[in-house]
């Protein structure tokens, strides 16, 4: 089945989130929906399932103009579509999640199961998955339950298939194992959108590329292009994908974590017994999938669990059980995962979110009143120095790029007198030109003798920055290895596995 759009125009209020989209994808054809994180790729695939209702533009299958009004007229015109979070019921079997919505019956009225366990199998033996029916969907790893979502959209004979930032949670193994899924898929004639920002996926699957910025089509690409010329269309610029720093000067221990255990409100260990060093002069990254305790793990660092059990020492003084305000005076410097809840308060300026953390006192509060003149000074001199894109520190934080507010948040952080600097997730949801900017400010802090802990779901982000990566899955660490570890073992670590004897060596 052939999709067209044309036209397609969305708007939010006063904000354009798709500005008069044309895209054609053909029967048989892998083709890439390419741009940053809030370009509008989801939105217009969105419109697509019927889940928003576009005020301009319209929707062909092969040719024909169609109009739905929800994702139920969608999926009976044959668009499936395979959600970044998945939209499955954890309680529930695999047959019970993939009959939802579509129940088959008998006599009218009792659910018809065995239909449904039959046509998982029959899916499942027709791409190798080897999923019980009967299963239930919560006790079934990531990457198994994407499968899953794969089976609901082709069980109801999709003959489009979306997939919308399908990589977020898999290792690099289960990322190339579902690549060869839409390549399998594809051979059979089915039409395929993959969303992503990740240039090494689009260039190893996509037939065709199409890059969308700011809500609009900025161009059409080769996968033979370069990663720089996809770059360059995504940010508009000239950007450079590559870190470049000198092997770590490491100094003394900054930060050590002896046997450490963060227990979760229901009594679960979420980081179970972990124990690491971080020199000064070098970055440790914590690579592995999303959920497996890294979160956690920088909450108990940072003070923000509370009950933790074992030792955190900074340059050798015990913090274990210090409050957040105690361990960011000792100078801890803390880039939080979710900016938007941990890092900056929207409706405050760019001045003001600069002042966070920092209002008891010297240099900006003095005598219970803030230092407006010491505060604007400071804040221009970070406005300039961070490269902050707005028309004056004066302007509401909540007004800025994704990557600019991200700046704002790493000026405060690295203004303050560092003994360490944590940074969860640095360059989710910023755009290509901004992580550049931001992989070079975390080595410029590394380089300056502060010990520096990257938390990243990123592989490559990962073995850009680090000099050391350490591995965690359910909670534990697998290993901690060289930076230059190959993805294939870091990959086989995510999933769990424990590395090669010649490559645990830290």
């Amino acid at each position: 089945m052939k999709l067209e759009l044309r036209g397609i125009t969305k708007r939010f209020g006063t904000f354009t989130a798709n500005d008069h989209i044309d895209l054609v994808v053909e029967p048989g054809e892998i083709h890439c929906l390419l741009g940053e994180n809030g370009a509008g790729k989801s939105t217009l695939m969105n419109v697509l399932y019927g889940l928003y209702r576009a005020e301009e533009g319209e929707i062909l299958l092969d040719d024909l103009p169609q109009s739905f009004s929800g994702p139920g007229d969608a999926m009976r015109a044959g668009i499936g579509m395979v959600h970044q979070h998945f939209m499955l019921v954890p309680v529930f079997t695999v047959a019970e999640n993939v009959m939802l919505g579509h129940e088959p019956t008998k006599g009218g009225a009792l659910l018809d199961l065995p239909t449904a366990r039959a046509r998982v199998r029959d899916i499942s033996a027709r791409f190798g998955f080897d999923i019980d029916p009967d299963a239930v969907v919560e006790d079934l790893p990531v990457g198994v339950q994407q499968r899953v979502e794969i089976i609901k959209a082709l069980s109801r004979d999709a003959r489009i298939l979306v997939f919308d930032e399908p990589t977020a949670v898999l290792t690099p193994q289960e990322t190339d194992e579902l690549m060869g899924i839409m390549r399998q898929l594809r051979d059979e004639g089915t039409a395929i959108v993959f969303i992503t920002h990740k240039l090494r996926e689009v260039r190893a699957v996509a037939d065709r590329i199409t890059v969308i910025r700011l809500g609009r089509v900025v161009g059409e690409a080769s996968p033979t292009a370069s990663s720089e010329e996809l770059a360059t269309l995504m940010v508009g610029r000239n950007v450079s994908l590559t870190v470049s720093k000198e092997p770590p000067r490491r100094g003394e221990v900054g930060l050590a974590v002896e046997n450490l255990t963060v227990v979760a409100p229901n009594g679960q260990s979420v980081v179970d017994d972990v124990s690491f060093e971080v020199r000064a002069g070098e970055v440790l990254a914590i690579a592995g999938v999303q959920g497996n305790g890294q979160t956690e793990l920088t909450e108990a660092l940072l003070g923000l669990q509370p009950k933790v059990l074992g030792r955190i020492a900074l340059n050798g003084r015990e913090i274990t059980g210090a409050s957040v305000r105690q361990i960011l005076d000792s100078g801890v410097g803390f880039v939080p995962e979710d900016r938007n809840v941990d890092g900056l308060v929207a409706e405050f300026s760019i001045a003001e979110n600069l002042m966070l953390d920092r209002t008891k006192g010297e240099p900006f509060v003095r005598r219970g009143t803030i230092r407006r003149d010491v505060l604007q000074a400071f804040a221009k001199e970070k406005f300039d120095e961070f490269d902050v894109r707005a028309s004056s520190v004066d302007v509401a934080v909540g007004r800025l790029s994704g990557g600019n507010q991200q700046k704002v948040v790493l000026a405060r952080e690295l203004s303050r007198d560092l003994q360490l600097f944590v940074a969860a997730q640095p360059t989710r949801g910023v755009d290509v030109g901004s992580i550049e900017f931001i992989h070079k400010r975390i080595i410029a802090t590394r380089d300056a003798g502060v010990p520096v802990v990257v938390v990243s779901t990123e592989l490559d982000e990962v073995s850009a920055l680090a000099d050391r990566i350490m591995v965690m899955y359910r909670g534990r660490i697998v290993g901690i290895v060289p930076g230059d570890t190959p993805r294939s073992v870091l990959g086989l670590m995510m999933a769990g596995e424990n590395p090669a004897e010649e490559g645990t060596a830290a």
